[in-house]
C-alpha cells in the first residue's frame, strides 16, 4: 500500500533503505520465498543501502499483495448467503468465513497470510470502476513523480462507498485479538479499543485526520517501491489488501513483495500472486520474532513487483488513519 513522501503533512515515518526490482511468482495461486545466503540457499533479497525513504506524499497507506497459496481456506467460492442488499451483512458473512486461528498462524510464520473471497468478481469490478470518479477522493498520488516507484494511487473521502467501509469495520474486530497478542509479545502497549470508531476518533484526536484508504491502479511497466504505511505515532499493526483484477488474465506480473529484516541476518523476502477478491493480511510495521532472548520486532516492508503487461487494481484497507 502507499503513503509516504516528502512534504507530506502527518508522515512520521523515518527514511529507511528500500529496494525494488521485479520478482516473478511460479504461476498463479502459487508462492515462492526468497532466502538470504546459507547453505544450499539460491538467492538472496538484500537492502539496497541509503537512498531510499519508507514513506509516501500526502498521508494514507498503499496497497501491495503477498503470501503463500491460499490453501484449503481460501477457496474461490463466496460463503452463502451473500446479502448483496447489506453490505454490513455480507461483509460479515465473507469475514466470518475465514479460519482466522489458522491465519494468525500463518501470519506468525510468514508475516502475512490470505482471506477466503472478501468480495465477488462484480464487486471488485465496481470498486476498480470507481477510479475514474475523482469526487470519491480526497488526493491523488503520482508515484514515478516522487520516486516511489511508478503507477498512481487515490485515497478515499471518509465517505467510503458501503462495500469498502461495510469490510473495514468487519475485519477489525478479527484482527485486534492478533494486534493485541503481538503487543504483548514485544512488551508494547496495546491502544486498540473494541471499537473501530473508538479508534479513528483516537487518531483525528492526536491529529491524523486523514482518511487513509487507498485504491491503486498499476499499468504495464508500473511498481511500487518497498515502504511502510505510517502517518503519525498512532498505529495499527495490521492492514489488508484485496486484489480487485485477475493476475494472468487482466495483467501479469505485479505479484506482491514482502521483506523481512531479520536479527543480524540479510533480508527475507516473500512474494504472493493475490487472487482477485481475496484479501491479504499484513504486517503495518514489524512483527514479533523469536529470538535468542524471547521476542524481537523485526521490520518489513512491502511493494509491488513491476507489471509486464495489462492494468492492475488493488483496494488498501488501512485501520489508523492519516
Amino acid at each position: 500500500m502507499s503513503g509516504r513522501g516528502p512534504g507530506a503533512a502527518g508522515i512520521a515515518s523515518a527514511p529507511e533503505p528500500r529496494a525494488a526490482g521485479t520478482v516473478t511468482a511460479p504461476g498463479p495461486g502459487a508462492a515462492a520465498t526468497v532466502t538470504a545466503p546459507g547453505r544450499g540457499a539460491a538467492a538472496t533479497v538484500t537492502d539496497p543501502g541509503p537512498g531510499a525513504t519508507d514513506t509516501m506524499p500526502d498521508p494514507g497507506p498503499r496497497a501491495t499483495d503477498t503470501m503463500p497459496d491460499p490453501g484449503p481456506r481460501a477457496t474461490d467460492t463466496m460463503p452463502g448467503p451473500v446479502h448483496d442488499h447489506d453490505p454490513a451483512a455480507a461483509a460479515r458473512s465473507r469475514v466470518a468465513a475465514t479460519d482466522w486461528t489458522a491465519l494468525a498462524a500463518e501470519l506468525d510464520t510468514h508475516g502475512c497470510a490470505l482471506t477466503p473471497p472478501l468480495l465477488d468478481p462484480a464487486q471488485c469490478r465496481a470498486i476498480a470502476d470507481l477510479y475514474e470518479d475523482t469526487t470519491l477522493f480526497r488526493s491523488t498520488v503520482d508515484m514515478a513523480r516522487h520516486r516511489f516507484g511508478s503507477g498512481q494511487y487515490r485515497y478515499f473521502s471518509h465517505e467510503l462507498p458501503a462495500p469498502v467501509a461495510a469490510l473495514r469495520a468487519a475485519l477489525y474486530p478479527r484482527l485486534l485479538p492478533i494486534a493485541r497478542d503481538w503487543a504483548a509479545r514485544l512488551g508494547r502497549p496495546a491502544p486498540w479499543p473494541e471499537s473501530l470508531e473508538d479508534w479513528i476518533e483516537q487518531c483525528h484526536a492526536a491529529g491524523q485526520a486523514k482518511s487513509s484508504q487507498i485504491l491503486l491502479r498499476y499499468e504495464s511497466g508500473d511498481w511500487n517501491a518497498l515502504h511502510r504505511d505510517l502517518f503519525g505515532d498512532l498505529v495499527f499493526p495490521l492492514q489488508v489488501v484485496i486484489g480487485l483484477d485477475t493476475q494472468g488474465t487482466d495483467y501479469t506480473g505485479g505479484e506482491f513483495l514482502l521483506v523481512e529484516q531479520r536479527p543480524r541476518a540479510q533480508s527475507r523476502g516473500t512474494v504472493t500472486v493475490l487472487p482477485r477478491g481475496h484479501g491479504l493480511v499484513f504486517t503495518t510495521r514489524d512483527r514479533p520474532v523469536r529470538s535468542s532472548r524471547g521476542w524481537s520486532a523485526a521490520p518489513v516492508r512491502h511493494g509491488v513487483s513491476t507489471v509486464r503487461s495489462g492494468l492492475r487494481h488493488s483496494l488498501g484497507l488501512v485501520f489508523h488513519d492519516a
